[in-house]
């Protein structure tokens, strides 16, 4: 599913007889998604219309600098919306935007027209068409920050409760010049204490770690003192917030690619074995520690957002955690149920056996429901290159030493 890197900041069968539907699994069990939602299933499930087509969101998903007279609104041409959830992140905090559907099912509008500054929104709706199927989309914009100012998208949000494993990232609106006195304005202290260090990802992204994951129970804070300090010349910030989170529980999971099991260690302790199938030999899984970025109970995932042909389009992907920016996906899968532990037929993700619809009672269920965001997911006998620490949450593989290198405070 994944094979080709990007930020936003990205089966072989034994028997002859069974070739062709080896080849189908192949063909549909992919997993990369274009955060829209979705996978790989096409022809074999039978022909919908892509999510997009059935639900219509503006503004348009990944749009930026969109003003505050725009109008944020989601509809179907027909069928109904089941579900409307949209996240305003801004100075670190999530906020729910109210709002309501229509009597028809048709539109879905804010109670708030006006959208907010400087503001990160995210969308999940779900609809059904007017053949009742199903469909998933999964967008984001950001709005308008005034001229000469600069702001920092944070991760993890503010007073979450996350895994071991989580990355403090901030991803600026602008491109830092002045990377020593920004770096200078951020402050991430951990309670108990604990030495956290920030590295540079080019001029627009800065995380923060420990050396070794966070400790159970450990308080983090991180203070942004950024208002008014120069960016980059005559450029300045615009945040003076503090925010935390909680470290929960320690969960690791190791995916061995090649014996086609994960398994779930909580507190050291083994939880569980679970079969998977991992990327087909065309298109490996990456090897290495990956973070759960984010959780999305059902979401799209498209071929063709990630490079490849019209291989697979699947509107409905259960249980989907996301891995790496370039699309990895720890997820549901209920097309190719008989690969799991048996066989790797994805695109480049991870897939447990699920039923359409998604489950609690199947292994993909019994994992989403006890994940965390900041949960580490680790890939060892994938023959494939272990995954850049820039992809998504990837800092864990890089060295200590590497890593402190990388600030821009000597």
């Amino acid at each position: 599913m994944r094979q080709g890197q990007g930020r936003a900041r990205r089966a072989g069968a034994a028997l002859a007889a069974v070739l062709t539907w080896a080849g189908l699994l192949a063909g549909a069990a992919g997993c990369t998604s274009d955060g829209t939602g979705g996978s790989d299933i096409g022809e074999a499930l039978g022909k919908a219309p892509a999510p997009e087509d059935v639900i219509r969101i503006s503004p348009d998903d990944g749009s930026k600098d969109v003003r505050p007279g725009r109008k944020l609104l989601v509809r179907v041409p027909s069928g109904r919306l089941e579900s409307v959830k949209v996240v305003r992140s801004q100075d670190a905090q999530d906020s729910a935007v109210p709002g309501r559907i229509s009597a028809d099912g048709l539109r879905w509008e804010p109670f708030e027209p006006r959208l907010s500054l400087a503001a990160k929104y995210t969308v999940d709706a779900v609809a059904l068409d007017g053949h009742g199927r199903r469909s998933a989309r999964h967008t984001t914009f950001t709005t308008y920050v005034p001229d000469e100012r600069f702001i920092g998208y944070v991760t993890p949000e503010n007073r979450s409760t996350v895994g071991t494993g989580m990355i403090v990232s901030l991803e600026f609106n602008r491109e830092i010049d002045h990377r020593a006195a920004v770096e200078r304005a951020i402050r991430v202290t951990a309670k108990p204490a604990v030495e956290v260090r920030p590295h540079w990802f080019g001029k627009a992204r800065l995380d923060f770690r420990p050396e070794r994951y966070w400790k159970p129970g450990t308080q983090v804070t991180v203070s942004l003192r950024l208002r008014d300090v120069e960016g980059a010349r005559g450029v300045y910030g615009l945040q003076h917030k503090t925010f935390s989170f909680t470290v929960g529980r320690s969960q690791v999971s190791l995916v061995d690619a090649a014996a086609h099991t994960m398994q779930v260690r909580r507190d050291g302790a083994l939880l569980g074995t679970v079969p998977i199938t991992a990327g087909a030999p065309k298109h490996t899984t990456y090897n290495g520690k990956m973070v759960v970025m984010e959780m999305l109970d059902v979401t799209r995932m498209n071929s063709r957002t990630v490079g490849f042909g019209g291989e697979y389009d699947i509107p409905d992907v259960p249980h989907a955690l996301r891995l790496t920016d370039s699309g990895t996906f720890l997820h549901g899968n209920y097309w190719a149920p008989d690969a799991p532990g048996h066989v790797n037929v994805s695109h480049g993700c991870v897939g447990l056996r699920d039923v359409k619809g998604g489950s609690s009672d199947t292994p993909a269920g019994w994992f989403y429901d006890r994940s965390l965001v900041g949960d580490v997911v680790e890939v060892v006998n994938s023959n494939d290159k272990k995954v850049a620490p820039d992809n998504g949450l990837g800092g864990w593989n890089m060295g200590w030493k590497e890593w402190k290198a990388g600030g821009a405070v000597k």
